[in-house]
């Protein structure tokens, strides 16, 4: 069994999520999703619309998500590659390059955002 990994706030989900999410399960069998606690998005300075449990709910509603977890710090992420048998770690090539560290554990695969979406458009869009 192939287990992929990919992490991210998923606050105000929407396709270009899904495609995320779609094309990291493709990579494999088993896909874990971590998302930021509410508590982590305040280090990163990042505020949610929904709640952790309610993000958290939505995620697992989403027939291409296996597992949920929590992700709580930055540094978690080579313990769950390594507790949880990771074979690929994904991110959105927004990101490339920032996990390579993470190369020495398991295969790292950036994927293409999806064009013309993302959360933060939506956001400052709704304030206008």
């Amino acid at each position: 069994m192939i287990k992929v990994i990919t992490y991210g706030t998923f606050d105000l989900l929407h396709y270009g999520h899904i495609n995320l999410l779609r094309r990291a399960k493709e990579l494999g069998d088993y896909l874990v999703v971590a998302i930021s606690t509410d508590e982590f998005n305040s280090i990163k300075n990042k505020k949610s619309y929904f709640k952790y449990e309610k993000r958290k709910m939505i995620l697992e509603a989403i027939r291409y998500v296996d597992e949920v977890i929590p992700e709580e710090s930055w540094e978690q992420k080579i313990v769950d590659v390594r507790e949880r048998n990771i074979d690929v770690f994904v991110m959105g090539d927004d990101w490339k390059g920032k996990f390579d560290y993470l190369k020495e554990y398991c295969e790292v695969v950036y994927l293409e955002r999806t064009p013309d979406i993302s959360t933060t458009q939506m956001k400052e869009s709704l304030q206008k």
